[in-house]
């Protein structure tokens, strides 16, 4: 068996993120190194103690680290209206008993991948402003970073705007950085996680099986479903972020196409955009690997195995 792949998940927790964690902490496939946190969802206070939680609840001592509390250049935008005030609304929430390091996230992220070069994958699933402050204050590390799987944008329609993905509006000059900077990038964007509902017979697959961890899951999925619904009439919510830690596992359940992308930073009706060449029309290089079918049913599979490996 081959050595684990040493990741840092940098997140902004979130109901999808927290999954996420979940998700890499029981995969002896993964060597996760630290969570680092940004704002994003709600701000970095709530994203900051939803990863202490997080951790709490996988019973473990991965160090987090927090980050950025706003954009490179723009206003803050948040999204409570899916998430809830906290961040992590529907389950009974534990009073984390352990803080964060003292290092900065994007500190954090150089060090480390300094001192592991060509080992690091960085699995981002919120804005992208702590892996582009690294870049920009360290850009040596640029062609040491092994691999960066961002859930954000999309290749067609936006959740946040008609034409933006959230992750991406919520700081598009930090995604102009990263996309820019020529590291190899995998990019997961709504085209492909609207695939993955939650729906109550897969929410039922973590219910069922009978722990604190499995109950958490299902909690948080309930919850979440509730914004889907509304917005989409959809029978539960779409699970994004796992889908970076799931990809990193087994490739075989998705496919990814190369494509060049562009952030649009105008202003205007479309500013936050990750245009996606999907059929090569520019002539750009492609710069991106861009996620476009996942196969539902494996996913959950994957995911339920993985949560039944948390104790009762």
């Amino acid at each position: 068996m081959s050595a684990p792949r040493p990741v840092i998940l940098d997140l902004d927790p979130g109901h999808d993120d927290a999954v996420n964690i979940l998700l890499a902490l029981a995969s002896p496939e993964l060597r996760v190194l630290g969570l680092t946190t940004v704002f994003g969802n709600v701000g970095l206070d709530r994203t900051t103690r939803n990863a202490l939680i997080t951790r709490q609840i996988a019973r473990s001592d991965v160090p987090v680290y927090a980050g950025a509390d706003r954009p490179l250049v723009q206003a803050r935008i948040s999204a409570e209206s899916v998430h809830g005030e906290s961040g992590l609304d529907g389950p009974h929430l534990p009073i984390p008993t352990r803080g964060t390091e003292d290092e900065h996230a994007a500190a954090f992220i150089i060090r480390t991948v300094r001192a592991h070069p060509g080992e690091i994958t960085l699995v981002p699933t919120g804005p992208l402003t702590n892996v582009a402050l690294a870049f920009r204050l360290a850009p040596d590390i640029v062609p040491l970073v092994r691999e960066v799987v961002w859930m954000g944008g999309s290749t067609d329609t936006g959740n946040w705007t008609p034409a933006a993905e959230f992750n991406a509006l919520a700081d598009p000059h930090a995604a102009h950085v990263v996309f820019g900077s020529g590291v190899p990038l995998t990019m997961i964007g709504l085209n492909a996680s609207h695939q993955a509902i939650a729906h109550p017979a897969r929410v039922g697959l973590f219910r069922d099986l009978g722990t604190p961890t499995g109950a958490f899951v299902a909690d948080l999925l309930a919850f979440f479903a509730e914004h889907h619904r509304d917005r989409y009439g959809w029978d539960g919510g779409a699970l994004h972020d796992p889908l970076t830690v799931a990809y990193l596992l087994r490739p075989d359940l998705f496919r990814v196409q190369p494509m060049h992308v562009q952030i649009d930073l105008s202003g205007g009706p479309s500013h936050g955009r990750t245009v996606a060449d999907l059929w090569h029309v520019t002539g750009h290089a492609p710069n991106a690997q861009v996620m476009t079918h996942v196969n539902a049913d494996g996913f959950f599979e994957l995911l339920r195995d993985r949560i039944a490996t948390y104790p009762a």
